[in-house]
């Protein structure tokens, strides 16, 4: 019985091992080459057989899931770091400079948030945890009289949608000139530069509808 305990327990170990270096592999291999890694290739570099990985992850979306969960805890772990800030605006920047940074070097978590082929249920699950974390940081930042006050939560995906833009225009040419475009946004969001805007936010249906239109 207890030869047998051990063995079980040796068995989870490797198991768990092996889906470790499934997604740690799918995760290195999606940040260089974006989502369209074919799974033998995340094998080969995981060490391990196409058998282990069915085993684990029935279909690449699992894993794609997988990977996801693991981007999107980071974020998350910064959002609430940044939420938690004294200065709440120096948190503000501090968490869109780690996520465009983020965005820059990950190639698939690009592809994973810009929902344009992959996890789009696990995404919206994912964006549902995130998105109180980031009211609750701007609200405060608002407070302390540091964001201009008519700055949404409904705002921030533009902050990330223009700046997908800039990145991708200008990564070969200057690789860090997305943090000038990320230094004149925060400019215009401090409360002392504040000017009436002509429009109002996006409404939740309307910026999920624009969401959808990207995807």
């Amino acid at each position: 019985m207890a030869t047998s305990t051990v063995d079980g327990k040796a068995l989870r170990s490797d198991a768990r091992r092996n889906r470790d270096r499934l997604v740690s592999s799918a995760a290195e291999l999606f940040a260089a080459s974006g989502l369209d890694v074919p799974v033998e290739e995340i094998t080969r570099h995981a060490g391990v057989g196409m058998g282990t990985l069915y085993r684990h992850f029935p279909t690449k979306e699992d894993l794609i899931d997988a990977v996801l969960e693991d981007a999107f805890s980071g974020l998350l772990d910064a959002a609430k770091e940044a939420a938690e800030a004294e200065d709440a605006w120096a948190g503000l920047t501090s968490f869109l400079e780690r996520a465009l940074a983020e965005h820059v070097g990950n190639r698939g978590l690009k592809d994973i948030i810009a929902m344009r082929a992959h996890g789009r249920e696990r995404t919206k699950a994912l964006r549902a945890r995130l998105r109180p974390v980031l009211r609750h940081l701007i609200e405060r930042a608002q407070e302390q009289g540091s964001l201009r006050a008519d700055f949404a939560p409904e705002d921030l995906p533009l902050v990330f949608w223009t700046a997908d833009r800039v990145i991708e225009a200008t990564a070969a040419v200057s690789p860090d000139f997305w943090r000038r475009y990320l230094a004149l946004l925060l400019d215009g969001l401090r409360a002392e530069a504040a000017t009436p805007l002509p429009q109002p936010p996006l409404t939740r249906a309307q910026l999920a509808r624009v969401t959808r239109r990207r995807a």
